[in-house]
């Protein structure tokens, strides 16, 4: 809970100024051909942080303050606990891969944990680091490896995945350091997706940059976005040339397109909506934008109520 604290300190420090954007306001209110509701409660409580869409319309969320993982389903808003909250296993960013395994950030403990999608079981744990104060914050799954954010610390977690997409040891991970802006000291190191050429990016929440980063060096370079500034920068979404920053504290998920090679990219829109509190990550289904509300600007306690909203992709 100290790290949660602390994380929350960082997010409300002023706001950096963004750079000036005509906003396109949108409503996270259904669409009235679908019955998917526009809002889908979470347990009191639950300190939501990482959202990932799995088979169909199961939708998982983590929390970083018990280390649960609520599984629903988005076409009926109804879900239940199907991992167990635990001391030192706080869950951030989370992944499903395509054999239904769900990885997991395990933010405060320097590690990941690998789950049965189905059953919750555990199927595997990597422990980075030891170093206290690490933030193992989110990651992104490529066919080769999985690759994780540490939020206080200039590297990247690597565990490179066996032939077929097997698990590997516990001792297969390792640490990437980081060069360039990437290891720019408390720039904040958070969402990350790969790009299509095996390069990945990854949101600093702190500097309002996007970062490219080389997997096999570390080296990395500032992304092009046009002189706009992704402040806050949490969870990024990245679907064909489309690629979603969802900015926590400034209630704003920036729509960016990116360029034929993916080396620039200009953001075409901005979503906002009143249903935004502090959205923290997300995910895409069908034409409809998925996002947990972290509601990162008050104090966590048990009856603080949380929520995923439905916006319009």
């Amino acid at each position: 809970m100290f790290l949660l604290r602390r994380l929350l300190t960082l997010l409300v420090v002023p706001l950096v100024a963004a750079a000036t954007l005509t906003t396109a306001g949108s409503t996270a209110t259904a669409h009235p051909t679908t019955p998917f509701p526009s809002r889908i409660a979470l347990p009191d409580g639950y300190t939501p942080e990482g959202l990932t869409i799995g088979r169909g319309t199961t939708v998982y969320v983590g929390s970083v303050g018990n280390g649960a993982v609520w599984r629903g389903d988005l076409r009926t808003g109804r879900g239940s606990v199907l991992i167990p909250g635990a001391p030192g296993r706080e869950k951030a960013g989370l992944k499903l891969d395509s054999r239904g395994r769900l990885w997991t950030a395990d933010f405060s403990a320097g590690a990941a944990s690998v789950h049965d999608g189905e059953t919750g079981a555990q199927l595997a744990h990597y422990q980075f680091t030891d170093e206290p104060g690490s933030i193992v914050n989110d990651l992104v799954i490529t066919g080769r490896a999985v690759y994780f954010t540490d939020s206080a610390r200039p590297v990247l977690y690597v565990v490179p995945l066996l032939p077929g997409g097997r698990l590997p040891a516990a001792g297969a991970a390792r640490a990437l350091p980081l060069s360039g802006p990437a290891a720019t000291p408390d720039a904040f190191n958070n969402g990350i997706v790969a790009l299509p050429d095996g390069d990945l990016l990854v949101a600093q929440m702190l500097t309002g940059r996007l970062v490219r980063v080389d997997p096999r060096t570390g080296a990395s370079s500032v992304f092009d976005l046009g002189g706009y500034s992704v402040d806050r920068a949490d969870g990024l979404v990245l679907r064909g040339h489309t690629l979603y920053v969802i900015r926590n504290l400034t209630n704003v998920v920036a729509v960016v397109g990116l360029n034929a090679g993916y080396t620039a990219g200009v953001v075409r829109r901005e979503i906002t909506s009143p249903a935004l509190r502090s959205p923290a990550t997300g995910d895409l289904l069908g034409s409809s934008l998925y996002v947990v509300n972290g509601r990162f600007d008050i104090e966590p306690g048990p009856d603080v109520d949380y929520d995923i909203v439905r916006l319009p992709a």
